[in-house]
């Protein structure tokens, strides 16, 4: 198989300022758990591989090379105002407050410490929405 196990086929990658202050928060602001770690000589984070519910990333320390990268997340979760909490009381910017959206989520907004964006959703309208 060319997809290891567990991962899309479709990985996305952050590089972080501080990684391993990052990856602290992924696990306690919004429930990331590690499934693997490669250091550098000196200890530094070369990548982490990382996964939220059913979806796996990685995690870099941000440098030269490769500086920080910044991207939105939609991430869907069971209580996007418990979510949203939880990634606030962990380093978290809030952007909005959890609410119910025409398109059938109920959905916060956060910025992480390493400045990507976070949209907390839970979806509670089973029928898409007309545009």
């Amino acid at each position: 198989m060319y997809v290891p196990e567990g991962y899309g086929t479709v990985f996305p990658y952050i590089f972080a300022s501080r990684a391993a202050e990052y990856l602290e928060f992924l696990v306690a602001g919004l429930g990331a758990s590690e499934i693997g770690r490669t250091t550098t000589p000196d200890g530094g984070i070369a990548n982490a591989r990382m996964r939220i519910g059913t979806t796996s990333f990685m995690v870099s320390q941000a440098g030269d090379q490769y500086p920080p990268s910044s991207a939105a997340f939609y991430l869907y979760v069971e209580d996007a105002d418990a979510a949203c909490a939880r990634a606030v009381e962990h380093g978290a910017q809030l952007i909005h407050e959890p609410k119910d959206m025409v398109y059938g989520d109920r959905q916060g907004g956060v910025t992480d410490p390493s400045g990507n964006v976070w949209w907390i959703s839970t979806r509670f309208q089973r029928e898409p929405y007309d545009a």
